[in-house]
């Protein structure tokens, strides 16, 4: 899994490709650490070349939205894969996590 983080004023963008599972979660959750630390955060994850998330991944991704919404923040993900939303919408992450 590859993480870009870039910051547009106080919006964060976060590139996601790869694969995410748990081989690299532990490494994910160090990249993303510092977004789990600010007040108000605004986070737009593009998904494009994310190609799939098994349930340590899915796990990261319900850390860092239940972290947003502790703080009154904004997470939505985007451009996400066919195969990568259906393992959302199966397991009901749909529901939880904004996905555009």
């Amino acid at each position: 899994m590859d993480v870009k983080i870039t910051k547009e004023g106080k919006k964060t963008f976060v590139t996601l490709s790869g694969r995410l599972d748990t081989t690299n979660a532990a490494q994910f959750q160090e990249d993303i650490k510092p977004l789990m630390e600010e007040a108000e955060p605004d986070i737009e994850l593009d998904c494009t070349d994310m190609e799939y998330t098994s349930s340590q991944g899915l796990r990261m991704f319900l850390i860092l939205q239940k972290n947003v919404n502790a703080r009154k923040g904004k997470l939505v993900m985007k451009n996400m894969q066919p195969k990568v939303k259906e393992v959302f919408d199966i397991t009901g992450f749909s529901n939880i996590i904004n996905i555009v």
